[in-house]
C-alpha cells in the first residue's frame, strides 16, 4: 500500500507560494495542495488571472511538483462563503486538481452551531454536482464545532448522498475540535477518507501546537497499521501549524516540512 506525500501549503502560511514550492522541492515533495483560503493563506485565488495561473503551474512543473488539491475552505452557512467556494472549486479546475476541501464554518475558530442541517444539506448537494462536473472531489476536513470527527463527517456525507463526497481527515484537528483520538474514529471512517491533513499534536486537546510530524504525540506507526488495515490509499497531505506564536522564520518551516517528509517516508511508506 503506498500513499502519496504531500505539501500543504498552508504551513507556509505568512509565506509566499516560490517559498512554499522551494521548501516543497528541496525537502523531497513531488505533490502539493495549495491553499486558497481567502484572508488566511492566499497562495491561489480564483480571481488570478490565466497568466497568472499559468505562471504558477509553470513552476510547479519546472521543479517536477504536481498540484493534486485545493484548499479552498469557506464558511458555507454564508452566502458570500458559498459564492468563493463555488468560484474555488472553478479554480481547482483550473489547476487540474482531483481534490477540493473545504471547512462548513470559519477557516479557522469555527464555534459556530448548525440550526438546520438540511441548508448545509442543500449546499453541499449543489456543490457536489459542482464538482462532479469537472471530476472533482468535494471533501469536508474534520474540523470546527459541528464536524469535528471523521464520522460526523461521514454520516454527513450519507445524508448528502453524492458519490463524489468525502472525507479530509486531518489526524490533529480530530484532537482540537473534537476532543478524539484519530485512531478508532479513522478506523470507523476510512472508507470515505479521499485526503488526509497528516498533522502531529502536542500539549492539552485544546492547544494550538501542531509541530513537525514524529515531533507529536500521535503514534504515526499505529495511524500507519490503520491505513493498511483499512486499505486507505488516501494521499497524506503534510501540515504543520507550529503553536500560536507561529514559525521563528522560513528556516524552521523548511526544516519542519523535511523532517516530516523524512519521518513519513519511513513510517507511513514502508
Amino acid at each position: 500500500m503506498k500513499n502519496i506525500v504531500c505539501l500543504n501549503s498552508n504551513t507556509y502560511h505568512g509565506f509566499s507560494i516560490d517559498e512554499a514550492i522551494e521548501g516543497a522541492v528541496n525537502a523531497g515533495y513531488s505533490y502539493i495542495e495549495l491553499a486558497a483560503v481567502r484572508g488566511y493563506t492566499e497562495h491561489v485565488l480564483p480571481e488570478m488571472s490565466d497568466a497568472e495561473l499559468e505562471e504558477v503551474q509553470n513552476k510547479l512543473k519546472r521543479n517536477g511538483i504536481t498540484c493534486i488539491a485545493l484548499a479552498g475552505h469557506s464558511d458555507l452557512m454564508k452566502e458570500e462563503g458559498i459564492e468563493n467556494f463555488s468560484k474555488n472549486i472553478e479554480l481547482a479546475s483550473r489547476l487540474g486538481c482531483k481534490f477540493i476541501t473545504t471547512s462548513t464554518g470559519e477557516a479557522h475558530d469555527d464555534d459556530s452551531e448548525i440550526d438546520d442541517e438540511e441548508v448545509i444539506i442543500r449546499t453541499l448537494k449543489k456543490l457536489s454536482e459542482k464538482c462532479k462536473k469537472y471530476g472533482i472531489s468535494l471533501l469536508i476536513e474534520t474540523h470546527g464545532n459541528n464536524y469535528a470527527t471523521g464520522n460526523a463527517v461521514k454520516s454527513l456525507g450519507e445524508k448528502v448522498g453524492s458519490s463524489n463526497f468525502g472525507v479530509t481527515y486531518d489526524t490533529a484537528n480530530v484532537i482540537f475540535y473534537g476532543n478524539t483520538m484519530p485512531y478508532e474514529d479513522l478506523e470507523q471512517s476510512a472508507d470515505n477518507v479521499k485526503l488526509i491533513h497528516l498533522k502531529d499534536k502536542l500539549g492539552p486537546n485544546n492547544e494550538w501546537n501542531f509541530p513537525a510530524i514524529g515531533k507529536g504525540n500521535l503514534d504515526m506507526k499505529k495511524i500507519s497499521g490503520i491505513l493498511q488495515k483499512t486499505n486507505c490509499t488516501a494521499p497524506l497531505s503534510i501540515e504543520v501549524e507550529f503553536t500560536s506564536e507561529g514559525p521563528a522564520n522560513l528556516e524552521e518551516v523548511h526544516q519542519a516540512i523535511q523532517d516530516s517528509y523524512q519521518t513519513v517516508e519511513k513510517l507511513i511508506n514502508k
